[in-house]
């Protein structure tokens, strides 16, 4: 079946799934109230923390914060594409997926899969006849095995090879174009983006071909190119060698990130299965997810000089996140001129691990390249390693790491843990000011000086409990508020009324790819306090209503100050004569 899957058909399917059923097929779940309770099956943990609601039709773990719905905990659990999971979880409620006619039949994803897998075929027997490409990889300890398992071909020379051999139609170009294979010139015309490159597959977590990783066997520009972002490829979330590492080892009890193909292969090649490389770029949120899902020790595999030790800083800054009890990051600096293919052949296997026991901790790493940067032995020098190092305690996540980390940073500046964490915590020179105070406190989500929720978060969390109690609301009202959260909050009403039956689920499901999703699913997991008379249409009513007072408040004292100051325009002093004149009147 080919197409797009309609957005109605997500959101009922959502609606429909018993969500106790499909986790309690795969974890055991035990009934605590009106909710389940179950051990977390995306960290160690003995207490169980994860807790499934079937009323509101999700999951969140209260240990790691993971959380999703039905659907989403099938792409979490069996590392399963989008597609995939919505066609699992049709499939085991016996219900056939509709597919969307579109005007372009190259987003068909089945037919996309399909092409890229006759295109691998083809660049392997390409590799079988080019024996240059052969005489290369053994040159690069390769053996034929080594080259099956990984799918290696070749990408012959020519403008046009893999567009005579497969873009027979305008459909079959249009394909073509939509897996990256083919480029569009200015003047209409196309040719093939791999030429004269070793092709290495890139598969998705099924062993599917989603693209290609090409490289040139001589000292030609650039190097290594990559296929496109496209429908199947997402190079950000992407690992290469994840999918064959699985293959080999059961139960992966620790991860290296390399930088390239060949370090993966050669690595491989000496018997250490458990490598994986970033596709071109740097180390993301989405492939943290992806290699603590499989272990908490994550090795990262950088060259020793300035290049590998920035890369290296990066990939810390991303991890700092995702750092809690139990998990692992170490980084390892080879020998300059050396990489892990190299390094691992000239060496052998023993002392490429030896080198990944003694690599360097996040901690040992965030603190020595911090005080690199400053003169210890002054107190203005530790004072100014702390104030460098407030920004990246900050982003890691409350617990015993980030207690401990904050105890060796306090011994390294001479000072206790507990004074080193209020100072930490303390506001920056002029946080207290009244032009900042109450911005910085609605993005932590509190109302001046109350500790209860803003009235942005109310409304949205109570939209995310109650979904039916936004559809008699006006969003308009929210366009021209400038507070955060407004946009999104007045984006969720309009989700919940294009579907008067969507469920809190769905609507999570709609937020799953963005910036914000996270944080809806830790306010659907909040419990609300609620009262015998408690209306959630009324709730939000009122909380939209003092939302447009605060807002016209906000606007008449800006006028107000623009009138001192002698800049107001024509328009804005007729505001402000009707304003007045309304207050005169008592209206």
């Amino acid at each position: 079946m080919s197409g797009l899957i309609p957005q109605h058909f997500i959101d009922d399917l959502i609606a429909r799934a018993d969500i106790v059923e499909v986790l309690g097929r795969r974890i055991p779940l035990k009934k605590a109230g009106r909710e389940f309770k179950a051990v977390c099956p995306f960290h160690d943990e003995k207490t169980p923390s994860f807790t499934v609601s079937p009323h509101k039709g999700f999951y969140h773990c209260f240990g790691c914060g993971a959380h999703g719905t039905a659907l989403g905990f099938l792409m979490e659990f069996e590392h399963l594409s989008f597609v995939d999971a919505v066609e699992a979880l049709a499939s085991s409620m016996g219900v056939e997926v509709p597919r969307e006619d579109g005007q372009r039949p190259a987003r068909r994803y089945d037919e996309l899969y399909e092409l890229l897998a006759r295109v691998e075929r083809h660049y392997q027997s390409e590799l079988r006849d080019h024996q240059p490409a052969v005489d290369y990889l053994k040159r690069r300890d390769i053996d034929g095995a080594t080259a099956k398992r990984y799918g290696i071909g070749y990408a012959a020379a020519g403008w046009s090879q893999l567009l005579d051999k497969f873009g027979d139609s305008p459909e079959a170009i249009e394909r073509l174009l939509a897996t990256g294979l083919i480029i569009r010139k200015d003047n209409g015309q196309h040719y093939d983006r791999f030429r004269e490159r070793i092709m290495y597959p890139i598969r998705d977590s099924r062993g599917r071909c989603i693209g290609f990783g090409g490289r040139v066997m001589g000292d030609e520009e650039p190097k290594y190119l990559n296929s496109p972002e496209t429908a199947l490829f997402h190079k950000g979330r992407e690992l290469y060698g994840l999918y064959e590492a699985r293959q080999a080892i059961r139960h992966i009890e620790r991860l290296v990130v390399v930088e390239g193909y060949m370090d993966v292969i050669g690595l491989a090649r000496h018997g250490i299965d458990f490598a994986v490389a970033t596709l071109g770029t740097a180390t993301t949120e989405d492939h943290l997810n992806r290699l603590f899902r499989l272990s908490d020790d994550v090795f990262f595999s950088f060259d020793g000089d300035r290049a590998g030790r920035a890369a290296a800083w990066r990939a810390l800054e991303t991890a700092l996140p995702h750092m809690r009890e139990g998990r692992q990051i170490r980084f390892v600096f080879l020998p300059e001129g050396e990489d892990p293919d190299s390094f691992v052949q000239q060496h052998g296997t023993a002392a490429f691990e030896k080198l990944l026991d003694a690599g360097t901790q996040l901690s040992d790493f965030l603190i020595n390249e911090l005080a690199s940067q400053v003169e210890l032995t002054s107190v203005d020098g530790r004072a100014r390693l702390a104030e460098l190092a407030k920004p990246l305690l900050s982003r890691l996540p409350d617990g015993f790491y980030r207690e401990l980390l904050t105890a060796t940073l306090a011994e390294t500046v001479g000072l206790s843990p507990a004074k080193l964490e209020a100072l930490l915590t303390r506001p920056a020179k002029g946080a207290a000011s009244e032009h900042v105070r109450p911005a910085a406190r609605e993005r932590r989500g509190k109302s001046s000086g109350t500790g209860k929720p803003s009235v942005i978060r109310r409304a949205i969390t109570l939209l995310l409990h109650y979904p039916q109690a936004g559809l008699e609301l006006d969003s308009t009202v929210l366009g021209g508020i400038d507070r955060p959260g407004a946009e999104l909050l007045k984006e969720l009403i309009e989700s919940a009324q294009s579907d008067p039956d969507i469920t809190t689920a769905g609507l999570l499901e709609r937020w799953r790819h963005h910036k914000e999703g996270r944080h809806l699913g830790k306010l659907a997991a909040t419990e609300l306090p609620l009262g015998e008379d408690f209306d959630a249409g009324a709730e939000l009513a009122d909380c939209l209503h003092q939302l447009r007072q605060a807002s016209a408040k906000a606007r008449i004292e800006n006028l107000i100050e623009k009138e001192r100051l002698g800049a107001l325009s024509g328009d804005q002093k007729q505001e402000l004569r009707s304003y007045r004149r309304d207050t005169t009147s008592g209206g």
